[in-house]
């Protein structure tokens, strides 16, 4: 379910919630769909309880889950809804900047090798 890349520079927690967070707004992790526990996890990912319990605390933090005691943690019924908001807004905001970068003269190549190479970094994690 979650690829984490223990190479990378990015924190292992920061890498989890961005993967929980792509999955929310990607609709593969519905509104109230319960996440693995943090002992399922992290026997799964071989990774260090506290380090799980870190991203879910931050992802409750932000609002893309929600926890029920004894029960587990949850999608959070809204992720979904502010998730897409959120990219209408960064779409409008992503035009505004590419009009502006069109009339100062960019060209098309020098777009797509910008967003290759966000693409580069995310891969690498260092977005």
């Amino acid at each position: 379910m979650f690829e984490l890349d223990v190479r990378s520079r990015k924190p292992i927690y920061e890498q989890l919630t961005d993967k929980v967070k792509e999955m929310i707004m990607r609709g593969i992790l519905q509104a109230d769909e319960q996440l693995p526990s943090v002992r399922t996890l992290s026997s799964q990912l071989t990774v260090n309880p506290n380090t799980i319990q870190k991203a879910y605390r931050e992802l409750e933090r932000e609002g893309f889950i929600y926890s029920l005691p004894g029960k587990g943690s949850f999608v959070a019924p809204l992720a979904q809804e502010r998730s897409e908001s959120k990219r209408t807004e960064l779409r409008e905001g992503l035009l505004r900047l590419m009009a502006e970068a069109v009339y100062l003269g960019f060209t098309e190549g020098e777009i797509s090798a910008l967003y290759r190479q966000v693409l580069e970094r995310k891969r690498g994690g260092e977005a």
